[in-house]
């Protein structure tokens, strides 16, 4: 194990591994999710200063963190939803699971001609059948190209009056993939794992219910996925460690073979 643990040290190195950043910038003009009355909504990501090498702390500058655990990049623990409020909080889910390999299914073209597209089951076995199984432990990134709307409020949300117009999976693979794959779970470039029309679906929010419910995670707002290739990336998710958490902003990288 010693020997393997050098090897990727010595890889990185080399720069025969590459660190891939998937996680957007955090700042108040990250975008977050809209609820409709009377739900409550997320508060927006803001610093506030305690001190700046001035009269409250002359050597030191730091500042308070205000916002939503769901905002930005971040993690969706199992206890996020009502179908998983017994199991795992963000700082109860184990750290080996924070760590596994990472495959990509690109629909960017599908999502580009109709923001309302949803991944079947049938695309994820026609990917299996090129790729190889969803890998045991591991996550399956869905990308659609959203992430190039990310500095873009309006469009990232791509709301209308019959709401929002986002990408996503479908209800039978969202069921499909939390009970008949043995993934950690899904990451997405949209602001939340189901598709902005999924409040109409049956069930309401499938992805939440599902895997949640199962067990398995949920990443959002990822950066950088066409970086990846197909198959072959490791990928690291690190939640803050938050008692009773539902979710945390999250620093995501994968380590890619070049």
């Amino acid at each position: 194990m010693t020997d393997a643990v050098q090897n990727l040290v010595a890889a990185l190195a080399a720069g025969q591994v590459e660190v891939v950043d998937l996680t957007q910038p955090l700042s108040e003009e990250t975008p977050i999710l809209r609820l409709p009355e009377p739900f409550a909504n997320t508060p927006r990501f803001r610093l506030r200063e305690l001190s700046h090498y001035d009269e409250r702390g002359p050597a030191w500058y730091w500042n308070a963190l205000e916002g939503g655990e769901h905002t930005g990049t971040h993690f969706d623990a199992p206890i996020h939803w009502v179908t998983g409020q017994d199991q795992d909080d963000v700082s109860q889910v184990p750290p080996g699971r924070l760590v596994g390999p990472a495959v990509v299914i690109d629909h960017a073209d599908r999502a580009a001609a109709d923001p309302d597209h949803l991944l079947r089951v049938e695309d994820v076995e026609a990917f299996e059948a090129d790729h190889g199984p969803l890998p045991e432990g591991g996550w399956l990134l869905y990308r659609t190209g959203w992430d190039a709307r990310a500095q873009d409020e309006a469009a990232f949300l791509n709301a209308d009056d019959t709401g929002p117009h986002t990408p996503g999976i479908d209800v039978a693979c969202a069921r499909w993939l939390a009970d008949e794959r043995p993934i950690l779970g899904i990451g997405v470039e949209t602001v939340g794992t189901d598709a902005g029309a999924a409040h109409s679906f049956d069930p309401p929010f499938p992805c939440h219910s599902f895997l949640l419910g199962a067990g398995k995670y949920g990443l959002t707002q990822l950066a950088n996925v066409d970086r990846l290739p197909p198959t072959g990336a490791l990928l690291i998710a690190a939640p803050l460690k938050i008692v009773g958490g539902s979710g945390s902003p999250t620093r995501v990288l994968a380590l890619v073979p070049r």
